[in-house]
């Protein structure tokens, strides 16, 4: 398997690419890495220092792979925060482009607005851009609870509202959508939930939550689904399995007492999930 994944990058920590190409690759997934930013960490820390890269030279990158003779073999092509409309419009070319060259190849996005803590965190332009062109595009969205709601006017709030939420969501044109985050008024105290929801069903899986903010983890999740769910076929396989793998990587980063990702020392949990948790289907 082959991913053109188009998302920022940092020196120091894990978020963007530099979350979403090594478990990719400890799975034994090709990545092919194009970069929007360069930048010396990630901006929660209020200060850091890099360029965004020119939608230009982001396109410029992308024409470079497409002469290698390469866009027939991408599967996947994957993105994650678009910091400008201008990147959104380069995203969505390569996507055009690689469809072209490989029917059979799919777009994944993980549509970066904001959370429930922090409200939406984006420049206003980004989730209409979000909403009206690029969401239409995707065959595979991986929204948070709210940034599903942002993107389908609803407010999800419990499993029918959130499941309605997402069949709103797929009506918009992706085939597969994975909610994030999910909160719900009846679910067991100190649990957080992800719903994976197609045209063949929807199933949850429930883990305990840990009492952390782990920038970062929302790309590791959207690309090992994907990756998971291309190779599968099956939306339970890979939500089981990403669950698995990310609920280890956010125990041990905890553990650790680090504010980075611990990505490179929870490399099994990539490569052999342990399946801890079980999925529940609900449709």
């Amino acid at each position: 398997m082959k991913v053109l994944s188009i998302q920022s990058a940092v020196a120091y920590g894990h978020v963007g690419n530099s979350a979403a190409v090594f478990p990719l690759q400890r799975i034994g997934v090709e990545v092919l890495p194009v970069y929007t930013v360069n930048f010396s960490n990630h901006t929660g820390y209020g200060a850091w220092r890099g360029p965004l890269i020119a939608p230009a030279d982001v396109a410029d990158v992308i024409l470079g792979i497409e002469e290698r003779g390469v866009f027939p073999s991408i599967d996947v092509v994957l993105s994650g925060y678009q910091g400008s409309e201008g990147i959104g419009d380069v995203i969505l070319d390569a996507v055009a482009r690689v469809k072209a060259a490989n029917p059979s190849a799919v777009y994944a996005c993980d549509p970066v607005m904001g959370n429930a803590a922090s409200g939406c965190f984006v420049a206003p332009a980004i989730p209409v851009l979000l909403r009206e062109r690029v969401v239409p595009q995707a065959d595979i969205i991986t929204p948070n609870q709210f940034e599903l709601g942002f993107l389908t006017g609803t407010e999800p709030t419990d499993l029918e509202s959130t499941l309605a939420s997402a069949d709103r969501a797929r009506a918009m044109g992706p085939s597969t959508v994975l909610v994030t985050s999910v909160e719900r008024p009846d679910a067991p105290e100190g649990t957080i939930e992800m719903l994976a929801v197609t045209a063949d069903g929807a199933w949850i899986v429930q883990t305990p939550r840990i009492p952390m903010k782990a920038n970062g983890s929302g790309d590791v999740t959207a690309a090992l689904f994907t990756a998971h769910l291309r190779e599968s076929g099956q939306a339970a396989t890979a939500l089981a399995r990403t669950a698995s793998s990310v609920f280890d990587l956010l125990q041990n980063t905890f553990d650790s007492g680090q504010r980075e990702l611990q990505l490179v020392e929870s490399q099994e949990a990539y490569a052999h999930p342990r399946m801890q948790f079980s999925v529940e289907q609900v449709r």
